[in-house]
């Protein structure tokens, strides 16, 4: 509540060449004729966990070995605007990354996919980072379809240190909302699945401590930090 303000939306970014429908069913046809024999799946990380594009049949959790999380992609629309950009979670190289994989409906693929596709992916641009990867899931390993993974060589991708992104989530906002409720969403859903990312839970104190720098609550200042507590300790 304190990140959130009313921004306008400012629309596409006109130097970019955005998909036409037809472009987004070439892009589902593609993948679908990629996909494994058996199913398709699809590798959630970040917002996909807590607010889905599309209806699945099953879930299972899942580890990405070779990726991690990372606030790596600029944003001048949906959660951050030209004056103060955000910054979404993407898949960098490196590490291991703790997520969910959904089966899509094989009566229904290409229908569901279409919808996330276009919910992720607004041109070519964007679809170099798309692709397909390979997750643990405890009962085997599968192939699944990971958004945002890799996506070097994008004019957005930023690599910054964790201090830099809490003071820049802590105040980017747009249309859709903030950075900070982004983190937060991202963050109480994962907990609630029992998984936890060391660098979120770390990032999330940083971004309470930088809320509260920037407006302080009134308990702070008679001396009452249960507040400060509470966003902190999580």
């Amino acid at each position: 509540m304190r990140c959130h303000r009313s921004e306008p939306d400012p629309g596409p970014n006109p130097q970019y060449t955005y998909f036409t429908d037809r472009d987004y069913d070439t892009a589902a046809t593609m993948f679908l004729q990629q996909k494994p024999m058996d199913a398709l799946w699809i590798f959630a990380y970040g917002s996909l966990i807590w607010k889905p594009a599309c209806d699945t049949v099953e879930h299972r959790r899942a580890t990405a070995y070779g990726w991690h999380r990372a606030f790596s992609l600029e944003l001048t629309r949906w959660r951050g605007s030209a004056e103060q950009p955000g910054l979404m979670l993407a898949l960098e190289r490196g590490g291991s990354c703790d997520g969910m994989v959904y089966r899509l409906s094989p009566t229904d693929e290409a229908k569901q996919l279409g919808r996330l596709i276009r919910r992720e992916v607004g041109g070519h641009e964007a679809l170099r980072a798309v692709r397909w990867i390979t997750v643990d899931t405890g009962r085997g390993k599968l192939r699944a379809l990971a958004f945002w993974a890799g996506p070097r060589g994008l004019d957005r991708n930023v690599r910054l240190p964790l201090a830099r992104v809490a003071q820049i989530l802590a105040r980017a906002c747009g249309h859709v909302g903030s950075g900070a409720e982004y983190l937060f969403q991202t963050v109480a859903k994962l907990e609630e699945l029992g998984i936890r990312d060391r660098n979120l839970w770390r990032l999330q104190q940083l971004v309470a401590e930088e809320i509260l720098s920037l407006s302080p609550p009134p308990q702070l200042e008679n001396g009452h930090d249960d507040f400060a507590r509470s966003m902190m300790g999580r």
